[in-house]
């Protein structure tokens, strides 16, 4: 009975304590502060809306998540590079002018005379008289048999050589000489006098005037919600489907096939008949035999026998297999965010500023200038240049390539030609020619032909050279620096708050209110039999009351 007296007081006590800690939920018995683990100083006020605490379930909290994101950005630097650029400079050079020149020149020259003259000569004739005769011959005709050989056959190549040798060359460079003259110049100097004066300023100034006035703001905050849905969703699959087709296919086999291929050609040496011509310093007759001339003979064709290949077709039936694309359905399961918007109100002080015009003024003191001419004068140097002549001489390299002989070796086929030599006989008909002498008597004109000199006068042109200075515009290679700009892309960190939902449990309040730390050790240690008192410090000791 004691004990269950103490046990009042001490509820009673703790009752008085917990006063301020008191939560609506079970009439103010169980507090639940500590238990929803949002208690962080940056949750919003769409966060705290949302906590609505079921006893013994979850409630869902807006969390902020701070994420680094990266930006490119273009940032322009500039670095520096040698640019080459060409200036043109005069430069005095000499080169060879020819020059032609005219002369007369004397020759002799043997021009022919000639003069006709007659003479009667006796001379004599040969008669033929022919006589028609048979003859047997026997002859022999070669016939030819080749061979293949091998031989090494020396050829010369020509090499170039090349070799460095120097050269004088004079030239003339014109040089400027400066001179350096006075003379004495007369200019007018405008004198600035100065006098100083005042004069009154009206002027405007706007000084502020700060007010504080409030308005409503309205503004929507939008909260995600998920919901699942179904939809069906059309896929091809490829069913494979056997099937046989027809086809040709190409076949043959060789047949061995006689051919005639014609004989080779030869070249044939064979003479032309002659003539009998009377010759004068022999005073007689001479047999003068024909032309030679060659002649190509068709030798006998020969037979050879070579394969040939007889293409054939041929039918074959084969099994194939291909696909067929057929359509199938299936439903899939996806999940869609959707924003509802929420409107609220918030109130806001803000300050008006309005410029009252004021008006002043003030004394400003100011110089006036003027201009006072002065005559003066000065000695002015200028330097007058003149240009003198001056040569010089430079020595240049220059390369003279020679063809230096070098003897090379290399194999060459060649065929070889054998007369095989057969007897042969023909019986052949000739005529046999005598000569029977007759005289007889003509008469001849000639020409006797005399060189008489004469002489002649003509125009030689000669091509002489002459030196001609003149200027020339060269191209000088010159380097300079120059800044050019050139974009660089960076990457700049920024900061990106966004809100996370959180589901955070409750647990289940117990039949008895919270106690404090200080009297919690005191009650446990009393109570020790009661199961409800028990439970509820444990859920007190979980959650950190």
């Amino acid at each position: 009975m004691n004990r269950l007296y103490t046990l009042l007081a001490l509820t009673i006590a703790t009752f008085a304590l917990t006063a301020n800690h008191a939560s609506a939920a079970y009439c103010g018995a169980v507090s639940y502060k500590g238990c929803d683990g949002c208690g962080e100083p940056d949750v919003t006020e769409e966060a705290t809306a949302q906590k609505v605490p079921v006893a013994g379930g979850t409630y869902t909290c807006m969390k902020t998540i701070r994420e680094i994101v990266y930006d490119r950005v273009e940032e322009t630097r500039y670095r520096s590079r040698r640019e080459v650029y060409y200036e043109d400079k005069e430069v005095q050079r000499t080169r060879l002018v020819p020059e032609t020149v005219t002369k007369d020149v004397q020759y002799t020259v043997m021009v022919p005379k000639y003069e006709t003259k007659t003479k009667t000569t006796e001379y004599t004739v040969m008669k033929p008289v022919y006589e028609t005769k048979e003859r047997v011959m026997n002859y022999t005709v070669r016939k030819p048999v080749y061979e293949n050989h091998t031989k090494e056959v020396e050829y010369t190549v020509c090499k170039p050589v090349y070799e460095t040798k120097q050269r004088t060359l004079h030239y003339t460079v014109r040089k400027p000489v400066y001179e350096t003259h006075t003379k004495t110049v007369n200019y007018t100097v405008c004198k600035p006098v100065y006098e100083t004066k005042q004069r009154t300023i009206k002027y405007t100034v706007c000084v502020p005037k700060y007010e504080t006035r409030q308005r409503t703001i309205n503004y929507t905050v939008y909260n995600t919600v998920r919901e699942e849905k179904v939809r069906t969703e059309n896929y091809t699959v490829l069913v494979p489907e056997h099937y046989t087709k027809t086809i040709k296919v190409r076949g043959g086999h060789w047949e061995t096939q006689s051919v005639c291929v014609p004989g080779p050609k030869m070249r044939k040496l064979v003479r032309q008949p002659g003539c009998w011509k009377y010759d004068k310093a022999r005073g007689k007759c001479v047999y003068k035999p024909g032309r030679c001339r060659i002649e190509t003979i068709q030798c006998p064709p020969k037979t050879i026998c070579k394969k040939v290949w007889v293409p054939t077709c041929e039918t074959r039936e084969i099994c194939c297999k291909r696909y067929r694309r057929e359509c199938r359905t299936r439903d899939v399961t996806y999940t869609v965010c959707k924003r509802v918007p929420e409107c609220r109100t918030k109130v806001c002080d803000y300050q008006v500023c309005k410029m009252v015009p004021e008006t002043r003024e003030k004394v400003c003191n100011y110089t006036v200038r003027k201009m006072v001419p002065e005559t003066k004068s000065r000695e002015v140097k200028y330097t007058t240049c003149k240009i003198v002549c001056e040569k010089r001489t430079k020595t240049q390299d220059y390369q003279v390539c020679k063809m230096v002989r070098e003897k090379r070796t290399k194999q060459v086929n060649y065929t070889t030609c054998k007369m095989v030599c057969e007897q042969r006989s023909r019986t052949c008909q000739y005529r046999v020619c005598k000569m029977v002498p007759e005289k007889r008597t003509k008469t001849c004109n000639y020409q006797v032909c005399t060189m008489v000199p004469e002489t002649r006068t003509k125009t030689v042109c000669e091509t002489k050279c002459r030196k001609e200075c003149y200027t020339d515009i060269i191209r000088v290679k010159k380097c300079r620096r120059v800044c050019e700009p050139y974009t660089v892309v960076k990457c700049v960190p920024r900061v990106v708050c966004r809100q996370v939902p959180v589901e955070i449990c409750c647990p289940t309040p117990c039949c008895e209110p919270c106690f404090p730390r200080p009297v919690r050790g005191v009650i446990k240690h009393l109570m020790k039999g009661c199961a409800c008192i028990e439970e509820k410090l444990h859920c007190e000791t979980t959650c950190g009351v």
